[in-house]
Order: C-alpha cells, then structure tokens, then sequence
C-alpha cells in the first residue's frame, strides 16, 4: 500500500514556490555511499575558439557515446551560427558530430531514442531585447524537434515562436521521451516554479503517437497529486512507468502512459534532472537545493532504484570557487554502461560565467 505523506503547507522563499517539507529528512544528511568518487571538470572539449556556454541537459545514445548541448556560449542561441548539439566521446570527450545552427533560442531537454535519433526542446522565444538585436531570432522556440543521427530534421512538435497551451502549441517545453513503441511525451511549462506564476501557465504532460499526433494531456498548476510546478525532466522504467521531476514541489511523480497517477517521491529532492538505467537505477540530480529555494536538503545526486522512496547512494556536488557551503550540481544528467555519471551545468549551478558537463567517474 502506498504511504501519502501530507504536505500542511506552501512555502514561498525568492520568489520560488514549493511544497513545505517539514515531514521529510534528506537522506544525504546521512552517511552514504559515493560511487562515483573521480571528478572531472571541463568534461567534453568543444571546437577551437568555442566556450562553454549554458547547458541543462545530456544524454546517452546507443552506441555508449554523450550527446549534450550548449546553449552557443551564452544562455541562448539567438543570432548565433555556431552549432549547439553535440555528440562527445565518452571516454575522451572529443566532438563527434555537431548539428543545429540558426535553428533554436534556448535549447533545454534532449533525448535520444533507440534508433539514434536526437529529440531537443526550444524552451522559449527570442525576447524583445535579443529580436532587436538579430530580427532573423523571429519565428523560433516553444518547440520540439527529432533529429537524425546526423542532424536532417524528421518532425517538429509545436508551433515556432508561438508560446501558447493547445493541442499542436507549447509554452516553455522542458523536456521530451519517447517510448519502445515510438509514443512521445514532452513535459510542458516552465515558470510555474515561481510564485508569481499565473494558473494558466501551462503545467501538464502532453502525449502524441510517433507521428506527432496529438492523443491527450494532464496536468495543471500546482501540488496536489497531477499537478505540477515545473515538470522539468522525464524518464521511463523498464515497466514502461513515466517519472516526472516535478521540481517546484520538490518531489517525482510517477504516472501510468495514460496519465493515471500513481506515486509521489520525496526522498529525491528539488530534482532538475533524472535518469533511469537498463536494469532500473534511479539517478535524480539536484541543482537547485540552498537555504533560500529548500533548506537543509543539498544539492548533487541522489541514487536508488524504481522499487520504492529510498535513496542508497549519493554524489555530493563539487566544489564552488566562490567557497559556497552548497556546491554545483547540473540540471541535467546521463549515466553510461560503466557507470560514469554526466552532468550538464549552466552558469548558475557553477556560479561562474560559463558551464559545461562535469563527469563523475567510478
């Protein structure tokens, strides 16, 4: 049977809501393992005169390799020719392929299917300062794209530059997965995160068969069980259950593939990122946790396994330059089949100017 915890309250700290947490201890608190004690920062080299810019998200394809993004440098693309997908040797972190100039705003979820293919979401429109700048920014983001291996674009969800809820529109899509069969879901609304954000900000998982017809949706602003305050991340088990790092409340939510709910996790923290193995290892990345977002919860990886609530395995974050008691940890995370963690890092989980992917190795 499953144990609902009561929440009493909303907290609302920085302009940040969430669900209080009064009930729940972070088990990083403890004492527990880190299996993945090697860091290595700077991971993945980009070509000659680049730098790394934003990034939130990573991703492992088939053949074992990482594929990631940066976000052209910045935190966003717009007006720039320089391509922000790429695919990186896991072992030497040499660029492979690269694909996807003058075609995003502010790339933030990507996934790679089984046969290769490379899903990315545009997670907002040029704003009004950035299409003065580079009016050709017009027309572009709220979108989610398949790529080929190789980068020819095979289907577009979403209308490009439009920001709205409706069946073929998206307003700040985080992330995308797509199933054995070829059944796409994309995790919808960003800013709902904030206490400023409006009921009609889009909160809700969106389904559509593998030709991009729409089939149905869930979800609305706020804490109760189906609700969401930024669905920021999503991950399948080998069950086929659909898992959502509803990072605003501070919890995964767990769903059937038509929505039914079916378990909230709390053990997991403020999750920006997850990632689930073949043989069903939970990894949720925390990037967010600090004494103004949630209290007392840290930030870094937390490990277990799709059986229950429970947290056996840590990696702290690494250290800040800054000397913060809190250290970075990226938004998004891949774990290859040795074990080596990834994760995708932007300027504010380094607390630097720029990102990049820090490895975590066994």
């Amino acid at each position: 049977m499953r144990t609902l915890v009561v929440c009493t309250a909303i907290v609302v700290l920085s302009g940040v809501a969430g669900v209080g947490q009064s009930d729940v201890v972070d088990p990083a608190n403890a004492t527990l393992p880190n299996p993945n004690p090697r860091v290595i920062k700077n991971f993945g080299t980009l070509p000659e005169g680049r730098t790394w810019g934003s990034t939130a998200g990573v991703d492992i394809d088939p053949d074992g390799q990482l594929w990631a993004y940066d976000r052209c440098g910045a935190n966003s693309c717009a007006g720039s020719n320089v391509d922000p997908i790429l695919k990186f040797d896991r072992n030497t972190g040499k660029v492979l392929a690269s694909f996807g100039r003058g075609q995003f705003i502010f790339p933030h979820g990507i996934h790679v299917d089984r046969d290769g293919n490379v899903w990315i979401t545009d997670g907002r429109a040029a704003n009004e300062a950035e299409l003065a700048k580079f009016p050709d920014a017009k027309g572009k983001g709220h979108t989610v794209t398949k790529f080929s291996p190789d980068g020819k674009v095979l289907l577009r969800l979403g209308k490009p530059g439009v920001g709205a809820r409706g069946p073929d529109t998206f307003l700040e899509p985080n992330d995308v997965i797509t199933t054995p069969n070829g059944d796409i879901f994309v995790s919808d609304g960003h800013s709902g995160q904030f206490a400023n954000a409006t009921p009609d900000t889009n909160a809700r998982i969106v389904k559509f068969t593998r030709d991009g017809k729409y089939v149905k949706e869930w979800g609305k602003l706020g804490s109760a069980p189906g609700e969401f305050r930024t669905p920021h991340a999503l991950a399948l088990d080998s069950r086929g259950r659909l898992y959502v790092a509803d990072r605003g409340n501070h919890r995964i939510q767990i769903f059937d593939q038509d929505g039914k709910f079916l378990e909230e996790w709390k053990q997991f923290s403020r999750v920006s990122g997850l990632f689930i193995t073949r043989d069903d290892m939970l990894y949720a990345i925390d990037s967010e946790s600090s004494p103004e977002r949630h209290p007392n919860w840290k930030t870094g990886v937390r490990i277990g396994t799709t059986k229950a609530d429970k947290v056996l395995q840590f990696i702290p974050p690494h250290a800040l330059p800054n000397g913060a008691a809190y250290g970075a940890a990226g938004e998004g995370i891949a774990v290859d089949r040795e074990g080596n963690v990834y994760a995708a890092e932007g300027p504010l989980s380094r607390q630097a100017a720029e990102g990049g992917i820090t490895k975590y190795a066994r």
